[in-house]
């Protein structure tokens, strides 16, 4: 039974030396494990930063084509407006008799309507009999 003994004994003592060793090396290795671990949080930071960038650019891209795309069709707009004035301003020119139909056309069909006159001096005279 010495022979049992003893290996039961040396068995257990290389357990508390293993064990001692392990949780050396646990203690040794921990630090290196937090430091790993940083550089994969650090990792995962970068990447989520570099695609928010992404993202902002895309959206102030889309922004600056919209805005393109709104300026040119304001143009477009204001073009269009540009060339009908200048066709009614061209019918209109030398047509006083016309112009004058319109007025009077316009005069008799609403009795409701304030007409202001101008004088000598190109001021109207306001509202000079005011109806009731």
């Amino acid at each position: 039974m010495s022979t049992n003994g003893n290996t039961a004994a040396v068995l257990g003592v290389f357990a508390v030396i293993a064990g001692f060793g392990l949780v050396g090396g646990c203690m040794a290795g921990y630090p290196q494990y937090l430091v790993y671990e940083q550089r994969l949080v650090g990792e995962a930071e970068l990447e989520r930063q570099k695609y928010a960038k992404q993202v902002a650019v895309q959206e102030a891209e889309a922004k600056r084509d919209s805005a393109a795309l709104l300026a040119e069709a304001e143009v477009a707009r204001a073009e269009g407006v540009a060339k009908a004035n200048k066709i009614i301003g061209e019918s209109l020119k030398g047509n006083e008799a016309y112009l004058r139909y319109l007025w009077i056309d316009t005069l008799a069909k609403d009795d409701k309507q304030i007409i202001y006159v101008p004088t000598e001096a190109g001021m109207p005279i306001l509202e000079a009999g005011k109806r009731p």
